[in-house]
């Protein structure tokens, strides 16, 4: 079905980019698990050329699974066009060297994923380009760094892990007319709470791993925007190979169905979970959009349908501490992803940064009392009772100083 504009969301989360009647008259889109498909006669291999959409030829060009979930997205996210890859760092390296040339410039925030910097820092200078990194949120140092050599803009909103939010009509008002192609990494977000291409972004990344996919079952990523941005990238997708197999394509067609469903679960679990624990006095400080004290609330008010369901919050400044909490909790599991059915809880700085020495994590403004929290789509009140009763575990069993 296509895309139609009198469907709402959930509507289009089932049915937009699937064929009605497939060759088997299935309800579901069918896993073409192909590596090679054949031609009837020579008429049919005519029809390559001309881009036929239901033409395949080598499973790394792209098979029907894939395109059926590529079409979801497209409507999901507005897009003209949507390609997939088999991972989202997959997407966004793969985007970068189709779109970037020796003597190219990049700009990109400085609370970008760990992997995008560590790929803009220390990749992309082996080819030639060079990689500015300017404060989140500093939109005057990030005029200065423009300069002529400058074609990519990229940055995430919101960021990971202390949800800062990019204000895209002032970014959009800095980049109009500068020919820069703006990237915004919407994972976070998903196409249910902010929608970039709306406000002027060029193309919009998601790593489908994530709240799209929506069951902690699989690997993706996508690029959204004009076909004329995307087609040099899904070419070059021929080259590398990032491509997504059929099965993780099936997986992300059926997970998203229920994505609409889902986004409002986490988006209310989120905003309660936040107020809860602001108010818990064995937490030092929340980070939620959704909330007034954080530092981009208005924003995010402004450009938001809702805030998602990652919180992160500050404990006690001690690690030790963290891990006998993380170590109380009964429902909410230890992990470092987010976006699916099940919460996940985190511990950057023993997890995601532990390569990193106390004075690197610092200047990264990861603090040993940071926790970052992914609720699921489990009952609200489960996922708070889980929290207090962990925290007053920890309380009881804290070690008295010594007299």
């Amino acid at each position: 079905m296509k895309h139609n504009s009198k469907y709402g969301m959930s509507t289009n989360a089932v049915h937009a980019g699937e064929t009605r009647y497939n060759e088997y008259s299935a309800i579901t889109t069918p896993i073409v698990q192909a590596s090679t498909f054949i031609f009837r006669n020579t008429k049919e291999i005519q029809r390559l050329p001309a881009g036929a959409k239901d033409r395949f030829e080598y499973g790394r060009y792209g098979h029907p699974t894939q395109y059926a979930a590529e079409g979801k997205l497209a409507v999901l996210e507005g897009a003209e066009d949507a390609v997939l890859f088999s991972s989202g760092m997959s997407a966004l390296t793969t985007s970068l060297y189709a779109l970037l040339r020796a003597g190219d410039h990049v700009i990109i925030t400085d609370d970008a994923y760990k992997r995008t910097l560590d790929f803009c820092k220390t990749c992309l200078p082996r080819f030639g380009i060079q990689c500015t990194v300017v404060k989140m949120g500093d939109y005057a140092a990030l005029e200065r760094a423009v300069r002529k050599k400058t074609r990519i803009f990229m940055s995430e909103s919101p960021t990971n892990p202390y949800l800062n939010i990019m204000d895209l009509k002032r970014l959009m008002r800095i980049f109009s007319g500068t020919g820069v192609t703006v990237i915004s990494d919407s994972t976070f977000a998903t196409p249910y709470n902010q929608r970039p291409l709306e406000f002027g972004v060029d193309l919009v990344v998601h790593s489908a791993t994530k709240y799209l996919g929506g069951h902690n079952d699989l690997l993706a990523g996508v690029v959204l925007g004009r076909k004329e941005l995307t087609e040099p990238i899904r070419e070059y997708l021929k080259i590398t190979g990032g491509v997504i197999d059929p099965h993780s394509s099936y997986l992300l067609i059926r997970g998203l169905k229920t994505f609409d469903l889902r986004m409002q679960r986490q988006n209310q679990s989120g905003q309660a979970v936040a107020e809860y624990l602001e108010s818990h006095p064995a937490v030092r400080r929340v980070y939620y959009p959704g909330l007034a004290s954080h530092p981009h609330h208005q924003i995010a008010v402004e450009q938001m349908r809702g805030f998602g369901g990652v919180v992160t919050f500050e404990v006690e400044d001690d690690t030790p501490y963290v891990h006998r909490f993380l170590s109380k909790l009964r429902l909410i599991c230890i992990g470092p992803s987010l976006g699916g059915a099940e919460s996940l809880i985190t511990h950057p700085a023993s997890i995601s940064y532990y390569k990193c020495t106390p004075q690197e994590r610092r200047k990264l403004g990861i603090k040993d009392g940071l926790i970052r929290l992914a609720v699921g789509i489990e009952d609200t009140q489960d996922i708070i009772h889980d929290i207090d009763q962990a925290l007053r575990a920890v309380s009881r069993s804290r070690p008295r100083a010594r007299s």
